[in-house]
């Protein structure tokens, strides 16, 4: 399936304020499940610089660079993408990886580390308890464990919208039996954490309703399965994740999956009256089909 996706995002500040170093994580990732053929990123005002790189993760981001003040900030990515993830029933694990708890050969054990560290490690029995019930009802196959899970959390916690803020601890989601998707996703991956199984945070989008004016980011989780590779489920729908979602960063901590993170300062010492810095912030997000947009090669604009 192939996307255009335009996102803006405004900063609003009471006052003028001094811009520091800012990360960018908005490109679509381009790896054997996704083709990126556009990306244009706009930014007023202009930065002084512009780095690119790829982080700890294997993720594409800019750092962005300012040498000017503002009361102002819009950051604005343009993409063509096209999704290829279209089967995910046809999962073929290793061997040795078909049951619960999987025994890793040295190497993967320590390449998986990262991964296998509880978001908040206080959420105890609750998450545990979950986990095993879990494990009790599918017997211990890994990929049903993942598969129930993802149905389990759909139908057990109700969706809820919050626009700010970090995930809240995975006890916390399970207590109130609803969440936010970054909610539902950290709940996820502390209980297939509990069972020693490989998982991270992925930030993107997700087609949903096309005709729908009012779009966000979306976050879910993908799971580690020897002999398969990253997997992606979206407890906050249901479903294994296809050619519907776009991803654009995974990492193993959310925080580093934040679209946009960087500093503000004010440009007043105590002495010339600062005052606390207040900001809003605005998002206009759109998803189309592009199926036909003529775009044959990669290309990537920075402006």
């Amino acid at each position: 399936m192939r996307y255009k996706i335009c996102h803006t995002t405004t900063y609003t500040y009471n006052q003028s304020v001094i811009l520091k170093p800012h990360i960018i994580r908005l490109r679509p990732r381009c790896d054997g499940t996704q083709k990126l053929y556009s990306f244009r990123l706009e930014i007023e005002p202009k930065p002084e610089k512009i780095v690119e790189m790829i982080e700890l993760d294997g993720n594409a981001i800019a750092k962005l660079l300012f040498n000017t003040s503002t009361e102002q900030l819009t950051i604005s990515a343009t993409s063509v993408v096209e999704t290829c993830r279209t089967n995910p029933d046809t999962i073929q694990l290793e061997p040795w990886a078909t049951q619960l708890p999987i025994k890793y050969p040295d190497y993967w054990f320590s390449q998986l580390q990262p991964y296998q560290q509880f978001y908040d490690p206080s959420s105890g029995d609750s998450i545990k308890q979950l986990a095993q019930d879990i494990y009790h009802q599918v017997k211990g196959d890994t990929v049903n464990f993942v598969k129930t899970l993802n149905q389990h959390l759909y139908s057990h916690c109700k969706p809820q919208y919050r626009e700010k803020g970090a995930p809240r601890s995975p006890r916390k989601t399970w207590d109130l039996k609803k969440g936010s998707c970054r909610d539902l996703a950290v709940l996820f991956m502390d209980v297939c954490r509990v069972m020693r199984l490989g998982a991270r945070f992925v930030s993107g989008y997700q087609e949903g309703n096309l005709e729908r004016s009012q779009r966000y980011l979306h976050a879910w989780v993908e799971i580690y399965l020897p002999g398969a590779g990253w997997q992606g489920y979206d407890p906050n729908q249901g479903v294994v994740v296809t050619d519907r979602h776009i991803p654009l960063v995974a990492c193993a901590l959310p925080r580093y999956a934040a679209p946009i993170s960087g500093a503000i300062a004010t440009t007043k010492s105590v002495g010339e009256g600062a005052k606390k810095i207040e900001s809003d912030m605005k998002i206009n997000l759109s998803i189309a089909r592009d199926e036909y947009s003529g775009f044959q090669s990669d290309t990537i604009h920075l402006t």
